[in-house]
């Protein structure tokens, strides 16, 4: 097998973990201030799909709950992810994959940083300087190729 792939990953239960019909109706109300919480975000980003896999990252316990930070009045946002091998080849893809999700789902007030969970990857510090850095992601977005498989990832997300 090619190092980087993870050619069967575990598969994880679904969380049934969903926002109430009491949270949900506030964000109708145009006059008041939507409050980010970590289940909002978990929601945001629990269907997108593994670029190199049918799953989703929830489905392969990528992105978990319990590795979403937010402080809302503070205006920021930390979500970890952890990829299923120590040397997978997509995680800067589903690093980008996330960002993007967020960057077009939330409130630009936010401040959104994009990490590895703390040795969950070789590669860890140095992909998270890239998926933090405003203009290597933009540069990254302006390839037509790479920008068709973040969508792809997150078409029905």
């Amino acid at each position: 097998m090619q190092e980087g792939l993870n050619a069967s990953p575990e598969l994880h239960a679904e969380s049934d973990e969903q926002r109430s019909a009491n949270e949900c109706a506030t964000e109708a109300d145009p006059n008041a201030r939507d409050r980010i919480d970590s289940l909002e975000i978990f929601e945001l980003i629990r269907g997108i799909k593994d670029p190199e896999h049918p799953h989703t990252l929830e489905q392969l316990n990528v992105a978990q709950r319990r590795l979403i930070d937010v402080d809302d009045e503070g205006g920021r946002v930390v979500v970890r992810f952890t990829p299923t091998i120590p040397h997978c080849s997509m995680a800067t893809l589903i690093g980008l994959c996330l960002r993007v999700k967020l960057l077009r789902s939330l409130p630009p007030r936010l401040k959104v940083d994009i990490l590895i969970s703390p040795g969950a990857h070789a590669s860890e510090e140095a992909i998270n300087k890239q998926l933090n850095d405003k203009e290597r992601v933009a540069a990254a977005l302006e390839n037509d190729n790479l920008l068709g498989v973040v969508n792809q990832c997150l078409l029905n997300a």
